[in-house]
Order: C-alpha cells, then sequence, then structure tokens
C-alpha cells in the first residue's frame, strides 16, 4: 500500500506542475504534504527527512556541479558578445554557392553552438533569430527551414560539454554505485562526466552527419524547398576572414573538451577555462561592454538557481518517494515486465520519452534518474551507454510536437506567417532521424562505450 501512496505523489506532482507553480517548489512542497500527512497517518517515518541536511550538504560540497554555472556563463558570454552571429555568417558565406548551402550552414553552426553552450533553449532561439529569416528570404520552404533549426538547437543536449551531461553524469554516478553497493560490492567503479563526454562524441557526430545526409538527399529530390541563391545573395568569404571567425571558438571547444578527454582538467576545471576563453575572446572583438557583462552575470545567477533549486526539491522528493517505498514498487514492476532487461529499458524510455512533454531535462534528470537508474545498472547495463540512451530520447521528446520545448522556444521568435502546423511537420523527417539514430545505438552500443574505453582503459 506505502508504494502505491508514492505513486499518487507522483501524480500530484503533475498536478500542481500544469497548475502553472515553479518546479522545484511544486517537488519539494508536495513531498512534505504527503509526508506529514504520512506520519500522521503512520504510513511514513519522519527519520527519512533527517538524511535530508547530509544530501543538501553534499549538494553545496559537489564540485562536479560547479561545472555548471561556469558552462551556463561561457555559453551567454559566447551568445550575447555575438560570436554566435559571426559564426553563422561566416559558415553561409562558405557554403553560399551550394544548393542548401544556408541549411548546412545552420546544422554546422548548431553543432558548433552546442559544443559552446550545451543550451537548448539559447540555442534555438540563437539560430530562430539569425538564420530563420534569411531561409525564407532566399524562398527556403518554411517546415524544412524550422525543422533544420529545432533540430540543429536540439544537439545540446547530446554534443558535449553539455551541462545536460555534466548533469546526467553526476547523477547516473550515484546511481552506478548505489546499484554496485546494493549487490554487495563494496569496492564499487565509477563512472565520471568525462566518461559520458567521451561516450557522447560519436553518437553526437552520427546525429549531425545524418542530419547534413538528409538535406542532401532533399537538395536532390525536392530541389524547390532550397532554391540556388541568385547572383546577388551569393556573399564571398575570404580565407582569412573564415579563419578569424572559425579559429577561436574552435580552439576554444577543443581546448575544453581536450583537456577533459586527455585527462588534464576535470570537467569543473575545463568549464572555468572555457568561462575565461569566452571572456577573452569577447574582449579581443571589441565586445565585452559592462552591460555585456552584466546581462551575463544575471543570466548565468537565475539558470543555476534554477538549476540548485530543482536539484534541492527533487532530494527531498525523493527522500519523501523512498520512504513510502516507491523505489521497491518500481524495481518489483520493472523486475516483472516481460521481455527482461530489454522490457524494463523499453518501458523506461518511454515513461521519459513522454515525460519530456512536459517536463526539462533538469527535472527528469534529478527526479527520474535516481529512481529507475540504480535498478537498471543492476541489470547489467553499461552505464555509459545508459546515459547516452537517456540524453538523446530527451533530445527526441524536445523535438515531438504538441510539446516539444524546442518547437515553443521556435514558435516564439519565428514571424507570423510561420504557421506551427508548419514547425510541427518541419520535425518530423528528424525526429525519424532521432529515432533511427536511438536505434544503432541500442543495436550497437559500442558507439557509446567505444571510445571512453580507449581514451580510459581500465
Amino acid at each position: 500500500m506505502d508504494g502505491v501512496i508514492a505513486l499518487y505523489m507522483f501524480g500530484a506532482v503533475f498536478l500542481v506542475l500544469l497548475a502553472g507553480y515553479p518546479v522545484a517548489f511544486s517537488l519539494a512542497g508536495t513531498a512534505l504534504v504527503f509526508a506529514f500527512a504520512g506520519q500522521w497517518l503512520g504510513s511514513f517515518d519522519f527519520a527519512f527527512l533527517q538524511a535530508l541536511p547530509n544530501r543538501l550538504y553534499g549538494i553545496m560540497t559537489n564540485e562536479t556541479l560547479v561545472a555548471v554555472p561556469l558552462f551556463v556563463f561561457m555559453g551567454v558570454m559566447l551568445e550575447r558578445s555575438r560570436i554566435a552571429e559571426n559564426l553563422l555568417e561566416t559558415m553561409s558565406a562558405l557554403f553560399g554557392g551550394l544548393r542548401g548551402g544556408l541549411g548546412f550552414s545552420v546544422t554546422l553552426v548548431g553543432m558548433l553552438l552546442a559544443a559552446s553552450t550545451g543550451i537548448v533553449g539559447a540555442t534555438v532561439v540563437t539560430m530562430g533569430l539569425l538564420s530563420l529569416p534569411t531561409m525564407l528570404k532566399r524562398g527556403y520552404d518554411p517546415r524544412l527551414a524550422t525543422g533544420t533549426i529545432c533540430a540543429s538547437g536540439t544537439l545540446g543536449q547530446i554534443i558535449p560539454p553539455s551541462i545536460v551531461l555534466v548533469l546526467l553524469g553526476d547523477v547516473l554516478s550515484s546511481a552506478y554505485q548505489q546499484a554496485q553497493l546494493d549487490q554487495g560490492v563494496f569496492s564499487p567503479k565509477t563512472v565520471s562526466v568525462g566518461d559520458l563526454f567521451a561516450g557522447a562524441l560519436l553518437p553526437g557526430l552520427l546525429l549531425v552527419t545524418l542530419y547534413l545526409g538528409y538535406l542532401v538527399l532533399v537538395s536532390i529530390w525536392r530541389p524547390a524547398a532550397m532554391p540556388l541563391p541568385t547572383q546577388a545573395e551569393r556573399a564571398g568569404c575570404s580565407g582569412l576572414s573564415a579563419l578569424y571567425a572559425l579559429l577561436a571558438p574552435l580552439l576554444l571547444i577543443l581546448a575544453v573538451l581536450g583537456s577533459i578527454l586527455g585527462g588534464l582538467a576535470t570537467p569543473t576545471e575545463a568549464a572555468s577555462v572555457g568561462a575565461m576563453g569566452a571572456t577573452l575572446l569577447a574582449a579581443t572583438r571589441r565586445q565585452l561592454r559592462a552591460r555585456v557583462m552584466r546581462e551575463v552575470v544575471l543570466s548565468t545567477l537565475k539558470v543555476t538557481s534554477m538549476v540548485f533549486m530543482i536539484l534541492i526539491g527533487a532530494s527531498v522528493f525523493s527522500l519523501v518517494f523512498r520512504g513510502f517505498g516507491g523505489d521497491i514498487l518500481i524495481e518489483d514492476l520493472l523486475m516483472q515486465l516481460p521481455g527482461g532487461t530489454f522490457g524494463a529499458v523499453l518501458v523506461v524510455m518511454l515513461v521519459m520519452f513522454l515525460l519530456g512533454f512536459v517536463l526539462d531535462f533538469i527535472e527528469i534528470t534529478f527526479v527520474v534518474v535516481p529512481i529507475v537508474g540504480p535498478i537498471l545498472l543492476a541489470m547489467g547495463l553499461d552505464p555509459v551507454w545508459l546515459g547516452i540512451m537517456i540524453a538523446i530520447n530527451l533530445q527526441t521528446s524536445f523535438l515531438t510536437p504538441p510539446f516539444g520545448f524546442a518547437l515553443f522556444y521556435l514558435r516564439g521568435v519565428a514571424p507570423k506567417e510561420i504557421s506551427t502546423a508548419d514547425i510541427y511537420r518541419g520535425v518530423i523527417p528528424f525526429i525519424v532521424i532521432q529515432l533511427a539514430a536511438l536505434g544503432l545505438l541500442a543495436l550497437w552500443p559500442s558507439l557509446a562505450t567505444w571510445l571512453p574505453e580507449q581514451i580510459y582503459p581500465g
């Protein structure tokens, strides 16, 4: 009976969220209401909440999570200092003479921004403001244009250094150790954020390749959807100007990601290098003004506060959920599913996909993964593979109509002549590509596990 109360609590949280209350306070408030009611009814032991101070102290002293504000600062600085705009202009000029060249540019710049910012909403909005009017002006099919921007913008979910992977890596590390301790392994192996970064590289590049391949096919089969630029629209780009626009951001990405993968720095140390590098890059391009710095700092503060408040609320929710025996109930349900491990993974991925319609990746990472992660990892799944599967799954969910977050971000900045139906239809081919990539990763887990094994042997 207690486990059923935990499921009721889960349902109550969704109702509170749908009513429009903030996520962090919804999680903590609902959990505390159920905890007090359970104590009064004799079905909840308040001793579970005595672990909360230790949980909060663990969050405060977690060095890995320090990377979050630093990566946010890096991404916002690159966005506000117009470096993203310069990147798009340069790539458009490089591919300007090709049919569909602007679409290729948007995809490649989306990949670079994903590796620079790791913030999905910021990337979709930036690409929508900068490239959508130009694509429409040049006669691109509105559905193709909006689909390309939405799909490219969500690459920040999977291409490192991604905030999603930082948070997911921290949660999966705890889940992996718990799974091993539950199995009687008292010297547990660990999984790091660097492992997830390495594991995400090949699947991320695979997605970019599939996107570009789709655009090439469209340019062949439906040339009218991607017209050739007129002579007046063809912009030239000297090698020197392209080098100036691309070299510094690429060096910054290589410095951050290379130092992590090479074992020269922790994700937190590399994030500090990225934050300082983005600031120096803005200064060298004369974009580092007091107004820009103020906007960057305020935006970083808001995003970081949101992340940590949700993490605290999720910690309260998790403790109360376990106090009602919800973790045992979920474990029993997954163990009894037909198909064994495959059936359990399939159901969890489907539930996360549906949750992605109403919850952001932060809530899913902090609330759902700690519950199901230890159970799935105890079944013998590789934590890196599971983490990348979750990341791509959520990326697909954020693209899927009618509730995908990326669609709402683009709808907010798209011109009025672009209908919501155009955006929905435009993303469907990219959703198919995402599902194909998810299927390939399920069939060949080595896509995610091979590179970490080469970089971090043993």
